[in-house]
């Protein structure tokens, strides 16, 4: 994706469809530190987004319309917005084996329109046949993570 004219990002809240709290803050501090890491985007901070969502008055942070896209964009004079939701993370279980999994999935939404200009989901984690023959635990949660939002990046950039 050509990222010419989108040089300031803002990244909603996540929502969370899994059964764990806090684990969309997790994932999008996670998220944004990576994406502030490759130095080709500035990450509006977390602080100053809450701050323009309730200037704005954002209802569903995960979810939001183009107008509130549009409104949150010059609230906050960033070029684009992040929203994103956790749909699955922590253990699964088959059988005896067990082994961790994340679930994401994210959208970039432009500011002057308003519109979803990408979207990305990633899954990974989860039992390999190595976790159901020798009954291994799987990946620690956090470098599954972090290899779920790194794959997202890559994603983002080479779409």
């Amino acid at each position: 994706m050509d990222f010419g004219s989108i040089q300031t990002v803002a990244v909603l809240p996540f929502a969370n469809l899994t059964g764990h709290t806090r684990v969309e803050e997790r994932v999008r501090d996670v998220f944004m530190n990576m994406l502030l890491a490759t130095a080709s985007l500035y990450v509006i901070p977390p602080g100053e987004v809450a701050r323009g969502i309730s200037r704005v008055q954002l209802v569903d942070s995960a979810a939001p319309s183009a107008e509130e896209v549009q409104k949150l964009g010059v609230a906050l004079s960033a070029d684009a917005v992040i929203s994103g939701v956790v749909r699955e993370y922590g253990e699964v279980r088959s059988g005896t084996a067990a082994s961790n999994v994340i679930s994401i999935g994210l959208q970039l939404m432009e500011v002057q329109t308003g519109r979803v200009i990408w979207s990305g989901s990633t899954t990974k984690g989860g039992i390999n046949m190595q976790d159901r023959l020798l009954g291994g635990g799987g990946q620690p949660m956090n470098d599954i993570t972090e290899e779920a939002v790194l794959d997202l990046i890559h994603q983002l950039f080479n779409s």
